[in-house]
């Protein structure tokens, strides 16, 4: 865990434990590290991966060929739009992180809201429950979640992933 830029009421050892068992949760296997940093860093990575001259909430990495021992991904926070949603939302802002790296982690196992049928929305949903968070990205978006479904594996080394949450501008 590295928090390059704090957030209110969260720890590095608080993330890496909720981090551990959200992926503990999905069955996700590995060491996932996590960045928390500001929206200029996250626009950075946004567009040197994904051709997007933004910033964004959240991206995630899997890991590629050559380092998939042991390594469940990467995934990069901007606290800068945590703590914005967060206000807007009603919660915390470490509330807040931990929803984007719960996002963060069902990207890492094989989920992509983007092309799913709403199976990351429920199963996201269902987690959050479980896990005691707000509502999140998927669902506040307005988009409604359909049964969860298994998701189907993604080769090491895919590209980033990225929420449809609230970015700033």
């Amino acid at each position: 865990m590295i928090l390059r830029k704090p957030v209110a009421g969260l720890s590095d050892t608080a993330l890496a434990k909720f981090v551990e068992r959200a992926s503990r949760a999905i069955k996700l296997k590995g060491t996932v590290n996590v960045l928390v940093t500001g929206s200029s860093e996250l626009r950075s990575l946004n567009r040197r991966f994904r051709a997007k001259d933004q910033p964004t909430d959240v991206l995630s990495f899997p890991p590629g060929p050559c380092f998939v021992n042991g390594l469940a991904g990467d995934i990069a926070i901007s606290a800068d739009i945590a703590r914005e949603n967060a206000r807007r939302l009603g919660h915390s802002a470490a509330q807040e992180v931990k929803i984007l790296a719960l996002h963060g982690v069902l990207h890492l196992v094989g989920y992509d809201h983007e092309r799913d049928q709403g199976a990351m929305a429920g199963k996201e949903a269902d987690l959050r429950r479980s896990l005691g968070l707000p509502s999140g990205l998927i669902e506040r978006s307005g988009k409604t979640a359909m049964p969860a479904k298994k998701p189907q594996a993604k080769a090491a080394g895919a590209s980033a992933r990225v929420t449809q949450g609230r970015r700033s501008r």
